[in-house]
């Protein structure tokens, strides 16, 4: 798929035009699993709302440096949200002066169009890992961020000695929210997110942070935007969201997986 005068095009001729709130939908009925697959609109509005308060901005600074360690490229934000992590890189890239050509997408229409809002000068796309509208070999960097990697997918996109970045929770991570809201906590055996012989684990660094939360409607924003609002029981929903103060800990892996050239 190439970008050629406001409207999508594929080398069999197909286009697809840009909405006019800056994205383009190219996700076909038979690639939906439910009507409105991905995120909701209440998940993407209170993850924008978290995020914006700068919460998250030390995971941020760390997943822009491990990209811009390698200088200019092709990035793909696999599984972009409401695109809060691409435009934190994309403001280090102009930063230091560094050249990116930027796609972003996500399965959610609600989160491609609370990103296109916010920017509408990056490429977002309606459209899922299971079909990259992108062609073979194209991009040197995919970011997956607490996302779905689908790694046929990523090594067809990816050029030869591309790197994959993950983000995934470590052990630890929002463990008090997690007391909270369950009853018992079931400990999980870590295990790589990737697991492809052709991708080959360069890096892993641990983040650790402390975050604070000091308003009910922060609390209330975060357990909405993660899985757990739909895993926990009603009761500890209800301890969670009557809070207004909350410290947590934030604790992530992100990781750097490299394509055999």
């Amino acid at each position: 798929m190439q970008l050629v005068d406001g409207s999508w095009r594929c080398e069999n001729g197909h286009s697809y035009d840009v909405a006019k709130q800056g994205y383009v939908n190219l996700l076909p009925v038979q690639n939906k699993r439910s009507k409105d697959p991905g995120d909701s609109k209440a998940m993407v509005q209170a993850r924008r709302e978290f995020l914006e308060q700068g919460y998250y901005e030390p995971l941020a600074q760390v997943l822009a440096d491990t990209v811009l360690a390698q200088g200019e490229q092709a990035v793909l934000d696999a599984g972009c949200g409401e695109g809060y992590y691409l435009r934190y890189l994309v403001e280090q890239s102009e930063q230091k002066g560094t050249d990116l050509s930027v796609a972003a997408l996500d399965i959610s229409k609600w989160a491609v169009q609370a990103a296109a809002k916010r920017d509408k000068r990056l490429s977002w796309m309606v459209a899922s890992n299971n079909s990259i509208p992108l062609d073979d070999n194209s991009v040197d960097t995919i970011l997956c961020v607490f996302g779905f990697p689908v790694e046929a997918e990523f090594k067809r996109v990816l050029k030869p000695g591309g790197r994959l970045i993950m983000v995934d929770p470590a052990g630890d991570h929002l463990k008090e929210l997690k007391a909270i809201i369950y009853s018992e906590i079931k400990i999980k055996n870590e295990m790589l997110p990737v697991t492809d012989p052709g991708f080959e684990l360069a890096s892993e660094r641990r983040v650790i942070f402390p975050v604070s939360l000091t308003s009910n409607q922060a609390v209330k924003d975060l357990l909405t935007m993660t899985p757990h609002l739909y895993r926990s029981s009603a009761e500890g929903r209800e301890r969670a969201e009557a809070m207004s103060f909350l410290q947590l800990t934030a604790d992530v892996w992100v990781r750097v997986f490299t394509l055999s050239a």
